[in-house]
């Protein structure tokens, strides 16, 4: 049996301060292979953190992207045969740079041969893996849990993110509960994309795949709380959580930070 190395609050929510503080310094580029749905909002949030995303899906152009990237999201969101091979291109550019990456199965539960491209991809070795519940069922073929999240993590060498009520990331030995958030969240498309684009932001900062996610996972969750405290509804709460993320301070995210 495997038991969680514990892991300091206190700690870890200092370590995010740092790797925030870090990404703004650098304002890194973040190349974003994500579903049309998400690319607009997810562009303005990683502006808003002080980041420079790009989205192009071009054969042709996306090796050079990548190259010149240091991050990169693969989202399989509105899948289609341009995205699978703009992805086939943007990994291996990865390998080569040796750049970590970010691996988002949207909707792998819902057709095989999304599922199967999923799996492929997690054995071409992505930094992190951040998905929900339904999706980890489909990949790990378990019941989500702490334990098949950490199985699943060491036996793909991988960090998890696993999103819910409660997110839990963890590298097989590690493990990290974020119950930061607001039930809003869940009324805006594409709020898990930008999640998971916030992770590729991180881990241009920080090569601690864990800390980065975790870092990323308390930044969004508590945008979200400080967003919902200004808005009347889900239309108010997308431009609030845009202005949420750009405001956003050492003293906020360590009074709010519910890590554990």
């Amino acid at each position: 049996m495997h038991h969680p190395e514990k892991v300091s609050h206190d700690g870890i929510v200092q370590v995010a301060l740092e790797i925030i503080g870090r990404v703004r310094h650098r304002s890194p580029r973040v190349h974003c292979i994500t579903n049309t749905v998400a690319q607009n909002f997810t562009a303005n949030a990683l502006l808003a953190l002080g980041c420079a995303p790009s989205m192009t899906l071009s054969p042709g152009e996306i090796g050079p992207f990548v190259t010149g990237a240091q991050g990169l999201l693969v989202n399989l969101g509105t899948f289609d045969d341009e995205r699978r091979e703009a992805i086939g291109i943007a990994v291996e550019a990865a390998a080569k740079q040796r750049l970590p990456w970010v691996l988002d199965p949207v909707f792998v539960d819902r057709a095989p041969p999304r599922a199967a491209f999923a799996r492929e991809l997690i054995g071409r070795r992505p930094a992190v893996i951040r998905l929900n519940h339904i999706e980890f069922s489909e990949l790990a073929g378990d019941a989500p849990s702490r334990d098949a999240a950490m199985a699943f993590a060491r036996n793909n060498r991988v960090v998890v993110a696993l999103s819910g009520a409660t997110d839990l990331v963890t590298d097989g030995k590690r493990v990290v509960s974020i119950a930061n958030g607001h039930p809003l969240m869940t009324k805006v498309t594409a709020m898990g994309c930008v999640a998971s684009a916030l992770v590729a932001a991180c881990l241009t900062a920080e090569p601690d795949a864990l800390h980065a996610t975790v870092a990323a996972a308390v930044t969004m969750g508590v945008a979200g709380e400080l967003a919902a405290e200004k808005s009347i509804g889900p239309g108010s709460f997308a431009v609030a959580i845009i202005d949420a993320l750009h405001n956003l301070g050492g003293p906020t995210l360590t009074a709010r930070a519910k890590v554990s």
